[in-house]
């Protein structure tokens, strides 16, 4: 396993869409599990292949207390979604240091295949209903941040340059 680079906002690499994953093999499981290492290191609860420059459709997540409880989606789908919807605090470990409120859903259901390739549908509430809707925005090349005004976008971005150019002169 290996711990993968997080691209930062406003890196247009996290606009690319993610192409379905055609086998679920070696390959993939490898990506799978470099992922999750990736997540747990940050510490974060959900990461989207698209963050660490790979541009498939696989996410990994874990909303439990003790982080031991990962969670494999393969090509997710939402195949429904609520009408109610629910207000949750964000963040992202792509935008680093940032939080804010996002509007979404409160319940959803996904179909995706597992680890093993096997298709699954899953209902999901709280917590995992929020991240899998944001670890699926980023399959889509959009990130929370793009749910709130273009004056908080543009500050974020300015944040998150400076952040860059200060971390580079630092090596």
């Amino acid at each position: 396993m290996a711990l993968l680079p997080v691209l930062c906002y406003p890196d247009p690499r996290l606009h690319k869409v993610a192409k379905p994953v055609a086998q679920v093999d070696a390959r993939i499981q490898k990506i799978v599990a470099d992922m999750a290492e990736t997540m747990y290191d940050a510490p974060g609860v959900g990461l989207a292949a698209t963050q660490v420059d790979i541009h498939e459709r696989i996410v990994v997540i874990d909303v439990s207390d003790d982080q031991n409880e990962l969670m494999v989606f393969i090509n997710p789908e939402i195949i429904w979604a609520s009408p109610e919807k629910k207000s949750w605090r964000e963040g992202c470990l792509s935008v680093p240091d940032y939080y804010d409120e996002v509007e979404r859903p409160s319940e959803i259901r996904v179909k995706a295949l597992d680890i093993g390739g096997k298709e699954f549908e899953l209902d999901a509430d709280g917590l995992l209903a929020v991240c899998l809707q944001h670890e699926l925005d980023h399959l889509q090349g959009k990130v929370f941040v793009e749910y709130l005004s273009i004056l908080k976008r543009s500050r974020i971005s300015q944040k998150m340059k400076k952040r860059a150019k200060e971390l580079e002169s630092q090596r």
